[in-house]
């Protein structure tokens, strides 16, 4: 169902980026690279947090890159991670296939610019063996996303 989601955001907004779904997992970083064969660094991993006030944030990174403490809590105040079951509740998309699209509820989506130190990137489309192909540029575009420097 969550692939479906994915699959009807795009067509809503008339985005012509094809789902690329794979027989191996790509539940990981790793296992994504391995699996579209590109480096670990085009994997455009997605992480939810709660932030101040109870809200709830996508953080979009490069799959090397790492959460810097100090940079998160300047950009977002004290954050926490959101379990695999609150993540599944409020994105719809099983944990190893979060993405920024199709998702229940608008959430606000920050993307780090460790992104952009690729010409194209791949994030998960709502399962855990799907991704897309998309430029930095055009992620930030079809998501409204904000560009951070947290990582």
């Amino acid at each position: 169902m969550s692939l479906q989601s994915v699959r009807d955001f795009f067509h809503s907004r008339d985005i012509q980026l094809p789902i690329i779904e794979t027989e191996a997992s790509t539940a990981t970083v790793a296992l994504a690279a391995e699996a579209h064969g590109v480096e670990p660094g085009r994997i455009a991993k997605t992480l939810a947090f709660r932030v101040a006030e109870g809200r709830v944030i996508l953080l979009v990174a490069s799959g090397i890159a790492r959460v810097d403490n100090r940079k998160f809590k300047e950009a977002f105040g004290k954050g926490k991670m959101l379990s695999a079951e609150e993540v599944v509740e409020l994105t719809s998309h099983p944990v190893g296939g979060v993405c920024p699209f199709g998702l229940p509820q608008p959430l606000p989506v920050y993307l780090d610019h460790s992104l952009n130190n690729f010409d194209e990137v791949l994030p998960a489309a709502g399962s855990i063996n799907s991704a897309i192909r998309i430029t930095p540029a055009m992620l930030a575009s079809v998501t409204e996303g904000k560009w951070v420097d947290v990582c």
